[in-house]
């Protein structure tokens, strides 16, 4: 199963994934995005996150 996985150096904190999919992804204090809830692609759109985000640091991992 795909699952997204966001690089830590990349990210910059938009934030833009959290807002598409805030049971997937959350942005914690040192700005970063984490995936929370990679099993919750069914609850939102995670390509659309993938692609929206700015810096191209969201992907799909196994």
């Amino acid at each position: 199963m795909k699952k997204p996985v966001v690089d830590y150096e990349t990210c910059i904190g938009c934030g833009s994934c959290a807002e598409l999919c805030p049971e997937v992804f959350e942005l914690r204090g040192d700005e970063k995005a984490y995936v929370i809830g990679s099993d919750k692609c069914n609850t939102c759109n995670c390509q659309e996150a993938i692609d929206i985000c700015p810096v191209q640091a969201i992907t799909w991992g196994e």
